[in-house]
């Protein structure tokens, strides 16, 4: 039975990571023909597939900063995903770090952390509360993915093209590991100085320079490494309309859809030492409350799934193409989102997001009214 442990062990995670670059992508299955040959590639005669349940299932995917970032385990995104099996139709749902959660009093990003403080494990338990607390879903698994071993493995790739659709120019990046420096300030002026960050009548970068860079990248397809990735998907003080949760999700959705891409091209799915050593960097950086026997139903499903209809929406403030408008903003003793039509009421939400699960397209109206959007047959 030992012997058998490190195998079933590598099997797991690279299903994991399959499904995780599937999901994480907003391109869901798209690259089904690609995972098919992998499958096929690294578990010929070693898998029975059993059929999976024809039934609509959720899951929430989160991902964390890592041992070497501010806040490790806060969750700078999360993204939930509605699976159809049997309509082929996948919702998926972005939900800003800054959504405020009253019974934790805390923003939803902190649900994981409170979550492992109270016990090992409890991290998946509390997010996953919190989540279908917003959404009105239940949540059925859960996947957390440590940033760290993505910088790793798109480091093990050989990089990635991303097309950066506006110049975003940080200008306060954090410095890692300069988070406390007193930037030539003696020690024992830094707490007023703190408290006048605090109340606005300081600017925190002029006060405290060193522990900051300006971050930059130019408008057009731009190579970035492991660590440029991250900086890019992180940067959360851009200008130029760069520096919201959901800009922030576009680039993300850009960095792990290039990263896909790159792990699904010839010359790494059919190198098994590529594919061997992108596991053993994963393998420690995600958790997840999957079954061990529910794997093998996870890859019947991305087999079932190929060419399934898309539909991604982000929890949005509107006032812009594709936006929403259902959240909005608070300016208390700290910034955070709520909904819109009461910071405790997430019934418009649960509608809209009901909605969009069964029918796959609805509008809101005026009068806040949430109905189906007509589906218009161009054949006739």
């Amino acid at each position: 039975m030992n012997s058998r442990k490190p195998k079933t062990r590598k099997r797991v995670f690279i299903v994991l990571l399959v499904l995780f670059l599937a999901i994480f992508s907003f391109a869901i299955f798209k690259g089904g023909k690609y995972i098919n040959v992998l499958f096929e590639l690294l578990f010929k005669k070693e898998i029975q597939l059993k059929e999976a349940e024809e039934s609509k299932f959720n899951v929430l995917i989160m991902g964390v900063g890592g041992g070497g970032h501010e806040g490790p385990d806060l969750t700078d995104t999360m993204i939930f995903a509605s699976i159809d099996p049997e309509n082929k139709k996948v919702t998926l749902v972005s939900i800003p770090r800054d959504l405020w959660i009253p019974e934790l009093q805390a923003k939803i990003n902190t649900a994981y952390t409170y979550g492992e403080l109270k016990k090992e494990g409890g991290g998946l338990i509390l997010a996953k509360s919190s989540v279908s607390k917003v959404l009105g879903q239940q949540i059925d698994y859960s996947i957390k993915v440590d940033f760290d071993g993505f910088v790793k493995a798109i480091d093990m790739v050989g990089g990635i093209d991303i097309d950066v659709e506006n110049t975003l120019d940080d200008y306060k990046y954090p410095l890692e590991g300069n988070e406390n420096e007193l930037c030539g300030h003696e020690e024992e002026s830094v707490a007023s100085l703190s408290a006048e960050i605090a109340t606005g009548s300081a600017d925190e970068l002029e006060v405290f320079p060193c522990r900051y860079e300006h971050l930059h990248f130019d408008k057009g397809i731009q190579r970035m490494n492991g660590t440029t990735a991250l900086k890019f998907v992180r940067s959360r003080h851009g200008v130029n309309g760069e520096g919201s949760d959901f800009a922030r999700s576009k680039r993300q959705e850009k960095v792990i859809s290039a990263f896909r891409d790159k792990v699904f091209s010839v010359g790494t799915f059919l190198n098994p030492v590529k594919v061997v050593n992108l596991v053993d960097v994963f393998k420690d950086s995600i958790e997840t409350d999957v079954k061990d026997d529910e794997y093998d139903d996870f890859v019947k499903l991305v087999q079932k799934m190929e060419g399934a209809k898309i539909e991604s929406i982000v929890l949005d403030l509107g006032g812009g193409e594709e936006r929403h408008g259902l959240l909005t903003e608070n300016f208390e003793k700290q910034y955070y989102l709520s909904p819109r039509v009461g910071k405790s009421d997430f019934s418009e939400i649960h509608e809209f997001i009901s909605c969009m699960t069964d029918s796959g397209s609805c509008s809101i109206g005026k009068n806040g009214i949430i109905t189906p959007t007509p589906v218009i047959d161009k054949a006739n």
